[in-house]
């Protein structure tokens, strides 16, 4: 696991206030969307399926801010739509990073290198480009040419300039093991990015797509054979060792989806970000007035072949936490992966 030692220690600390206060639901990080629209059209995402007059909207930043500060979640994750279409995003990156949160603005990175300008580097910041394999993989995934040039030029430019960079890796049932050794060996190695995140393709209901989405035995097959040969100890992937021992099939859990939240202009989405039973005002409203006990593998077909990280991500780090040989794991890997 590649996060920095600082964020490791201020989640730990975290985590550990959570459990002295004896509070069974509380947000990890916080998915924020200030805005729908985007400017690529993607397949395996339906963000852009809203109405014209949804995608024309922008998030306020102190709406946007408070909602974070409301749930107390230490990290936020900015999505959309393409964050870097908002005309305040810089402000919002500001104002949360003053407040010492962990915040990832995610992006296509298109925009990227004309925004760079608008934005200081910082630890409590980083770019999370959006790479779903090599040039053409890339390309194809997200309907457009030239793409995967422009995001690497963009790594490169932020990464000289000081940022810290991050990418996010989503993998389809066309993908196979060498396919996503090949994507995150060049991220690792040629680009050098500080984190990897990587995720199984979850059949999103409004997605243009719908055939290419990964069932979760395809799911484990895939990344027990990608993480053989080393790979998986060598990657620096931002992600619990056992939430990686979970895409491979070697351990299971139950999805805690309102461990990461999310919170768009509509107000915070139950259960997750990937399907939408209606929206409250309040986070609190959204941990106490839904039915957790509805949802996951096993309990809606909806969630039959999911295996993304916003639902069992948080489950893997709550296990570590209430385990001393996962815990001095953890801690180990996060020493080795800063080393490294």
């Amino acid at each position: 696991m590649a996060m920095p030692l600082r964020q490791s220690i201020r989640v730990g600390t975290y985590l550990f206030e959570q459990k002295l206060r004896k509070r069974e639901k509380f947000p990890l990080i916080v998915e924020l969307e200030p805005l729908f629209a985007c400017n690529l059209k993607c397949e395996g995402c339906g963000k852009i399926q809203h109405p014209a007059g949804i995608l024309k909207q922008r998030m306020p930043v102190a709406q946007a801010v408070g909602a974070v500060l409301e749930s107390g979640a230490p990290m936020v994750s900015i999505a959309g739509g393409e964050p870097l279409m908002h005309p305040q995003i810089d402000e919002i990156v500001r104002q949360l990073v003053a407040k010492r949160k962990y915040v990832f603005l995610c992006t296509n990175a298109l925009l990227m290198r004309k925004k760079l300008e608008k934005f200081t580097p910082s630890p409590y910041f980083a770019f999370a480009v959006h790479i779903d394999g090599l040039r053409e993989r890339h390309d194809e995934s997200v309907a457009k040419e030239g793409v995967f040039d422009e995001a690497v030029e963009a790594i490169k430019e932020a990464k000289r300039q000081g940022f810290r960079v991050t990418t996010n890796s989503t993998f389809f049932n066309t993908d196979t093991p060498q396919t996503i050794i090949e994507v995150l060996n060049f991220l690792n190695d040629d680009l050098k990015v500080d984190e990897m995140m990587i995720s199984p393709a979850y059949a999103y209901e409004k997605a243009p797509d719908q055939e290419h989405f990964l069932g979760v035995e395809q799911t484990r097959e895939l990344f027990k054979k990608a993480f053989s040969g080393g790979n998986r100890a060598r990657w620096r992937l931002n992600h619990s060792p056992l939430f990686l021992d979970f895409l491979e099939g070697k351990a299971d859990f139950p999805c805690t989806a309102w461990a990461i939240p999310n919170y768009s202009l509509f107000g915070w989405q139950r259960p997750c970000y990937l399907m939408s039973d209606g929206y409250v005002p309040t986070y609190r409203e959204l941990v106490e007035e839904t039915d957790w006990s509805k949802y996951g593998r096993g309990r809606d077909e909806r969630c039959a072949n999911c295996m993304a990280h916003c639902g069992y991500e948080p489950t893997a780090v709550l296990a570590t936490m209430g385990s001393l040989k996962e815990s001095l794991r953890a801690v180990r890997e996060t020493v080795q992966g800063n080393r490294g």
